[in-house]
Order: structure tokens, then sequence, then C-alpha cells
């Protein structure tokens, strides 16, 4: 996600600030001829994708909205407006309650949220984390388990207590590590109204301080030793979760995402390793000064301790007592999410998005096969880790990263996948968010979300950017969603081949590249896709994490905001809007699935909010609902 600190910057700006990459002038020139909606369909190899989406013949949205088939849409439901009111808007029909808040206690004997102070280390190791995301439903004998992560925090309204908002004693880090990382709590509808199950044996709090295994590749070797783990075998904490993935066997996968923020020296003079510099470590972090109460977060004395970050947790919800495992088989880098298939050859395939700008998208294939019923435990320790190259031909195939193919062993390839991806020249991409696979056919989508960088400069490994293929537009604003179809419907397979699924765009402004693909429109338009997830019916959610200010290229888009597509026409509408600078993410069903669980992260995170009590702005997860009961999705 892209996450905004001391209400001013993204993680992005302050890596770039830290170390900014050099300018690459010449990949303006490409982006000329794209300069014009008529140039931007024209063909050509470096707008062949384009076309492919915005050509009528090509996409089926050029006849779903149009004709008659607009008769036959999907989306039974009257799209909601644009807006930039501080609530959440949703359709006529439907409803919407908030189920958890940030602060919220999970157990009787844990005191009531303070809002005056943010409450204290130990108030918030019993309560709800902060800046909700990712999530995932689990039901076990009829009870249902709900898996939240709690992305990160911000600063004025975490340390309230404070009136800078600058963390200051041991207990204000002590609340902020425990503020992060993952919330699982049992949940139930009492009386019409969903809430939290106080005092349920599986309520409990993933944060920075829990111990978890180390598995696969990466365990015991000399980069991951430190003082306090001399054989490199046991991490302590998780935090910066973004998107998660879902088992079939029952287990949670939380994403470790910008983890380099939270380290800094007290040596501003210590070395940083090229490696270190790949992954946006440097000497300052981004105000949570956690290095202040605890040393392993000072670079200059426990140098090892990033690289046992970055990688997928897989978590037992229905367990309680089950330390996490970070699987390091399925890389490290900014995981965005976890999109879990089991092919139809019984392998395992995790489909996995870097978000920075100009990174690259995986994929990891099991080394075994997934057996229903059997012990599935160990399934992501052992496998292949592959990274896409995608063609300008609307073809694409996934190269295995192997000690082979990049000269590196597999704890190196665990350990600096970026480094691994580069050596076999991946395609860079505009930022990879969530993945999301169609649970009806063997296609697969992204949100590559935005990227002022391309065709502008390299990303943080020198790796160029060219405006081609998937990400076509130079200084990219607005986002996109690319959808690939693996080769004989197989996901194991090498090949695929792939198109856009949508443009984001604003036509009301623009006329060029920037109004995005004909299934955009006044009406629908949207900027900075995120979050993806399919329903059973095989409906697309698309959710947004973008710019809000309501003006000037982004002049009538609104708050963020979530919409359904239709992946057969191309239809789009939207669903929700949410409340003043707040983030749509995250989203799960009840088991009946007559509710919708989304998560409502950071709104006001520039200081302009009371939602959702009319007092300090709480992240929140909400449940939407049909008025007639009826399911959804």
């Amino acid at each position: 996600m892209s996450v905004k600190q001391d209400q001013v910057l993204g993680f992005d700006e302050h890596d770039e600030m830290v170390r900014p990459a050099m300018e690459v002038v010449e990949f303006e020139e490409t982006a000329k001829a794209m300069v014009s909606r008529r140039g931007f369909l024209s063909g050509g190899a470096a707008v062949g994708a384009t076309a492919f989406v915005m050509g009528s013949t090509t996409l089926a949205a050029g006849k779903a909205l149009a004709g008659e088939e607009m008769k036959m849409s999907r989306l039974a439901f009257e799209m909601v407006k644009a807006n930039a009111h501080d609530t959440v808007t949703v359709p006529k029909g439907y409803k919407w309650e908030v189920l958890a808040s940030w602060g919220e206690p999970l157990f009787s004997n844990a005191p009531a949220f303070d809002p005056k102070t943010g409450g204290t280390g130990a108030s918030q190791e019993m309560a709800f984390g902060d800046h909700n995301d990712g999530m995932a439903l689990f039901v076990h004998n009829g009870r249902q388990i709900l898996c939240v992560n709690n992305e990160y925090t911000n600063l004025n309204t975490l340390h309230a207590n404070r009136a800078d908002g600058k963390p200051t004693t041991a207990d204000d880090i002590r609340k902020s590590k425990a503020a992060h990382g993952v919330s699982v709590v049992e949940i139930a509808r009492t009386g019409g109204n969903w809430g939290i199950v106080k005092d349920s044996e599986f309520n409990r709090r993933i944060t920075a301080d829990t111990e978890m295994d180390i598995t696969g590749p990466a365990r015991g070797h000399d980069l991951l030793k430190t003082k306090a783990d001399p054989r490199g075998v046991v991490a302590k904490g998780t935090w910066n979760n973004c998107g998660n993935g879902q088992t079939p066997w029952g287990t949670y996968l939380t994403c470790e995402e910008n983890f380099n923020g939270y380290f800094s020296s007290s040596n501003k003079e210590f070395p940083l390793t090229s490696q270190m510099k790949r992954y946006g470590i440097s000497h300052d972090d981004w105000g949570y000064s956690w290095a202040m109460a605890d040393e392993r977060f000072d670079l200059s004395k426990e140098p090892q301790e990033p690289n046992r970050f970055g990688y997928i947790v897989e978590i037992d919800p229905m367990n309680p007592t089950a330390r996490p495992k970070k699987r390091t088989a399925l890389g490290r880098f900014k995981h965005e999410n976890a999109e879990v298939e089991v092919a139809a050859n019984g392998h395992v395939v995790v489909y996995l998005g870097d978000d920075e700008r100009g990174e690259f998208l995986y994929r990891f294939v099991s080394k075994n096969k997934y057996v229903s019923g059997g012990d599935n435990s160990n399934l992501l320790e052992e496998g292949t880790l592959y990274v896409a190259k995608f063609n300008e031909n609307n073809t694409g195939h996934w190269m295995a990263l192997t000690p082979e193919s990049t000269g590196m062993t597999e704890a190196e390839i665990a350990i600096y996948t970026r480094l691994a991806a580069s050596k076999l020249g991946a395609t860079t991409m505009d930022r990879p968010e969530w993945v999301a696979s169609n649970p009806n056919k063997a296609e697969v989508f992204c949100a590559l979300t935005n990227n002022k960088n391309r065709g502008v400069k390299p990303n943080a490994g020198g790796d160029a950017t060219p405006a081609v293929g998937p990400n076509p537009r130079v200084k990219n604003n607005f986002g996109q969603i690319v959808r690939w179809v693996p080769a004989n419907q197989d996901h194991t397979a090498e090949k695929f081949t792939w198109d856009l699924f949508v443009l984001a765009g604003n036509p009301a402004v623009y006329d060029d590249a920037n109004a995005g693909s004909k299934n955009v429109n006044k009406d629908n338009m949207f900027n900075s896709p995120d979050g993806l997830r399919f329903d059973k019916k095989g409906l697309l959610w698309i959710q947004t994490d973008g710019n809000y200010s309501n003006e000037g290229g982004f002049a009538g888009q609104g708050n963020n905001q979530m919409l359904v597509g239709d992946p057969e026409t191309g239809e789009i509408k939207r669903f929700l809007v949410g409340p003043k600078e707040c983030e749509i993410t995250g989203a799960a069903w009840s088991a009946d699935r007559t509710t919708m669980f989304v998560s409502v992260q950071h709104p006001g995170e520039k200081g302009d909010s009371v939602w959702p009590n009319g007092g300090m702005p709480r992240s929140s997860v909400i449940a939407i609902s049909r008025e007639d009961g009826a399911i959804i999705g």
C-alpha cells in the first residue's frame, strides 16, 4: 500500500530522499509518441498493449458498455457517485456498521480506548491494532475467526499523549510496536450487529515482538544471525503487514511490506551496503524511533536484523499457541499480498507483488503437492521462485530464480530476491500491488497502482523503466490492472498471455492517455487501483489508495473508493466511497456471505476527518450487508 508517514510523504518518497535514483530523461522521448489519445491507440511496439485494452475489437468492455449487453449486467446495484464526504457511502439497499476500530479491547480485563492519549503499551497489547489492512475469515466449528493486518500507524494519533506526536519514552515504543502486526479475533453477529467476541480463546495479537520460526532456504544462514539469535532460526516480530493470503489448509498469510523504515543507525558513519540500499535501509527511520528502546533496530549494533524481515509469515488462526513461520522460500521484498492457487497438477502456486516503483511480479511453485485432508503444513517451505517477463506482443513467461540462472545460492536468492530478479532482466512494473485469481477460470489480475518514475528514472537497482508493455504510460499517475492467462489454463505453466483489464484515468480532464481505457468514464473514474479481491461469482472488487485531492487531474474522483468489475464484459461500477483521507483495502466475507468486511485505513491521515465516531479518527473494519439480508458476492 501507499502509506504516508508524518502526514506528508509516502514511504516511497522517504526511500527516494535517502537513495535518489539518477534521472534518465531519454526515456521521456519514448513518451512523445504517446501524448495524445489518438497516438496512444495507434499501435506499434510501445503502445501495443494499450491498443489491446482500449481497442473495441480486443476487449469485451467495448461491447459491454454499449447496446443490449448492458441489460445483462451482473453488477446489480445503483452506482455510488464520487464524493468527498467524511463518511462511508454505499448503494441504496445496502448498509454498513463498524465491526472493530483501533484500540478496541479484545479482553474484558483490558482498559477502554483512551482517545486523548491513544492508550499505553499495555493497553495496546490487549487491543485491536492500528491501520487495519488485508484480512481473511476462517470458520472453525461454526465459529468465525477474522485475521486482520495492522500495517503501520500515524504518529500524531498513536502518540496523542505527546504534543508533537513523537515517541519519547520506552512505553511509547512499546505501544507503537504493539499497534503493528496482526489482530486475530473471533467475531459474531449479536442482536443484528457485528462485533468482537471478547475473551475468546482465539483472540490474540501478533506484534513486532512476537517470536516466529524462520523456515526455508534462508534458515540458519549467516546473513540472518544476530546477537540475540546466533543460529539465525527465530525472528522476533512482524510489522508493516500489508496485504494477505489464505491457504486451502486453513492458515493465514500476512505480508511484510515497508519493513525498512523502522531501522536507523546511531552511528551516521555506519557503512550501508549496496544490498541495504536496494531494500531502502538508511541511517534514519521514518519517525518510529524503535531503536531508542530496542537496539536490534540500530544498524550499527545489529546490521543483520533487517535481513530477517520482508517475508511472508504463515499463521495458524485456529491454534493460538502456534508460533508463526516466516516462509523465506517465497522471497524477500516489499510484499503486497500472497494469492494462493492449487494448480491442476496439485502444486501450490503463490502470486506475489513487490510494491515499489519499478520492482517485479513473482510467483512461487511448491516442490510438493497439496493433499486434501493431508498434512500440508510445510508446503511453503520448499519450492521454486519465479519472476515475470512481459513481452510487448501480449505474451510473457516466468523465469526461475535458481542458482544456475542467477549465480546466487538458494539462501541468497531468498534474502536478496530483488537482486536475483534484476540479474534475469525481469520486467519492471508500476508498483505491483494486490494479485487476485479468478475462482472460476484460470486468469490472474494484478493492480499496478501508479508510478511517477515510469520512463523517467530507473528503479532502485538501476533497472530501466521504459513505458512499454503492461506499463505503457510515462509518469503514470493513475495506474492500471493487468490480466494474464497461463498457458493451457495451468498455473504452473511457464508461458502466459496478457492484456490490460483497465487503465484508470480521468476522462473529465484529459483526452489523451490519462483519460484511461474505454471502460472508464466520467461516472466511474478512479485512480490508483490497489486492493483486488474476487468473490465467488467471479466479480473483481477493486479498492483504491490514491490521490483524493479532488483537484487538477484528479478533479471529480473524490475520496478513495471500492468498485466492482466484471472480467467477462469489462464493466466497472463504483460500490463504495470512504471517508476523508482514507484508503479502502482488504476484503472478506462472513460464512453465509451475507456480510462483506472491508478495511477503512488511516481516515484523516492529514488531520481532516473525525470518522467514525466524531472525534479522533480511527482505522476500522466495517461490515457491509444488504438491507434485505441477501448474499453479497
